[in-house]
């Protein structure tokens, strides 16, 4: 992989302050070892499925709680429904909801309230699978 790509990723919420969170606790590039991220914020269901089947999106970071169609739902039918789905991320609020985090397929979770590390090394980590996995492809 090369650290002077770029790759994109999703954050999908409804709520702004959320959305802006997560942008900031990614930052321009999560670790030094991965590319720089172009970010793409989605309030909406049908924008993030309209991305994701798009093959622009390189890891997806989703809000559980995101109203009316959560995270974990839109999560499940990315992994059902989009080829070469990207690794996505969930942010759960309770950790009660880790067995929901399950049965979406989500790739990794991060429970709110979101500490900025814990969220940009577990992009990192995605990042660093999706662009291994596309190598693997070639």
């Amino acid at each position: 992989m090369s650290t002077d790509d770029t790759m994109r990723v999703l954050v999908y919420s409804d709520d702004a302050a959320t959305r802006q969170e997560v942008r900031e606790a990614i930052g321009r590039r999560p670790a030094a070892d991965v590319p720089f991220v172009e970010i793409v914020e989605c309030a909406t269901e049908p924008k993030v499925h309209q991305w994701l089947a798009s093959g622009e999106i390189d890891v997806a970071v989703l809000d559980g709680e995101t109203q009316p169609a959560g995270g974990m739902g839109v999560a499940r039918q990315a992994k059902d429904e989009v080829y070469d789905c990207p690794p996505i991320c969930l942010i759960i609020a309770r950790r009660d909801d880790r067995w929901l985090a399950d049965w979406s397929k989500a790739d990794a979770v991060v429970p709110q309230p979101l500490e900025p590390i814990v969220l940009a090394d577990t992009v990192a980590d995605l990042m660093r699978r999706r662009s291994s996995s596309r190598l693997n492809a070639k």
